[in-house]
């Protein structure tokens, strides 16, 4: 185990070391600020190199929503038969490469950083140097506190174990449920947000029914196992939460997903600030079969003798043309031998 995460030590220490360093300008070395805000710092630098992630995220909705009407069909058409629909379903996720669980990839991708700190942090709590952290520095990060609790202590700690740590059993466990209890909210609202705003709810797809199931799984599992974890882990995990949330409110406010509640509110607010101008794909429909109309409603314009003569008088001087053809003209100011007699 210690050898697949030897190379994450080295990264996730050393980023908090150079942040700690930063900090220590501004804090005491050895303070709870200066440490804590290096594990901020560690959450902000992985986030922003999740970007590209978030970003192919966010196309794997807009892809599943343009899936939506095929999606509606299919269910429509195996409404009884749970199983083949679910066939189909998978059947269509193939045939246009889309993926279902494009949208725990940030999750996914940050885990590694976070099993790491968490081994960071463990090492630290038994004074054991981990990384690029020298005695000295594992000292310092084991003494810091976050409002009176060491950085490195668990809500499961013993009072003997954070005694030797400075610090009472009372103050880590009021500070380790109050972060629990922030971490597991700020989950719930990140997701509710997304799955009441930020989605087409008019079709109902095995997808939306795993975000619906995630959104009340990951605040109960961080609660539970939220008890295990170190202070500079609860620290990381609600600063990530933080972010993510931060994050979502941006796209939903700028580029909701169509169909979805923050995507009529927006148009709402364009067309009160009189911004709106031509982006419903209903206003463009609307001028194109205005359009249409007209064109299709403008007969040629025609003369009185043409209405009442109609179609036969119209077709006599073609008649008359024709027969001028077939028998050319004399020549003009020779009078014919029949007049001259």
């Amino acid at each position: 185990m210690n050898s697949i995460l030897s190379p994450l030590y080295w990264v996730v220490t050393q980023i908090i070391v150079q942040f700690h360093r930063l900090y220590s300008l501004v804090f005491d070395e050895d303070s709870g600020w200066a440490w804590g805000l290096s594990i901020v710092s560690l959450v902000i630098v992985v986030r922003i190199a999740l970007i590209p992630l978030f970003v192919k995220q966010i196309k794997a909705t807009r892809n599943m929503q343009a899936l939506q009407p095929r999606m509606k069909k299919i269910q429509e058409r195996y409404k009884n038969d749970r199983q083949r629909q679910s066939e189909e379903m998978m059947k269509l996720y193939r045939e246009t490469g889309t993926n279902p669980l494009s949208s725990c990839l940030p999750i996914l991708a940050q885990s590694p950083f976070f099993i790491a700190l968490f081994q960071v942090l463990s090492h630290i709590a038994g004074n054991d140097k981990v990384g690029v952290l020298t005695q000295e520095q594992v000292v310092s990060a084991r003494q810091a506190t976050i409002f009176g609790a060491p950085i490195a202590t668990r809500f499961m700690d013993g009072a003997e174990k954070v005694a030797s740590l400075g610090a009472t059993l009372t103050e880590v466990r009021t500070v380790t449920i109050i972060m629990i209890v922030l971490m597991s909210a700020s989950q719930f609202y990140t997701q509710r947000q997304l799955m009441t705003k930020n989605v087409d709810l008019t079709v109902k797809t095995p997808f939306m029914n795993q975000q619906k199931m995630l959104m009340y799984v990951f605040p109960l599992m961080f609660a539970v196992f939220g008890i295990n974890f170190p202070v500079g882990v609860l620290i990381y995990w609600l600063t990530t939460n933080v972010w993510s949330m931060g994050q979502q409110l941006f796209v939903i406010n700028r580029n909701p997903t169509p169909g979805s509640l923050a995507f009529q509110e927006r148009q709402e607010r364009l067309r009160k600030k009189g911004k709106l101008k031509e982006e419903p794909a209903a206003v463009e429909d609307e001028k194109a079969a205005e359009a249409a109309r007209a064109v299709r409603t403008q007969p040629k314009r025609q003369s009185k003798s043409q209405r009442q003569s109609g179609p036969a008088a119209q077709a006599q001087p073609a008649k008359k043309q024709q027969q001028s053809k077939k028998t050319p003209p004399g020549k003009p100011g020779k009078p014919s031998a029949k007049s001259k007699k």
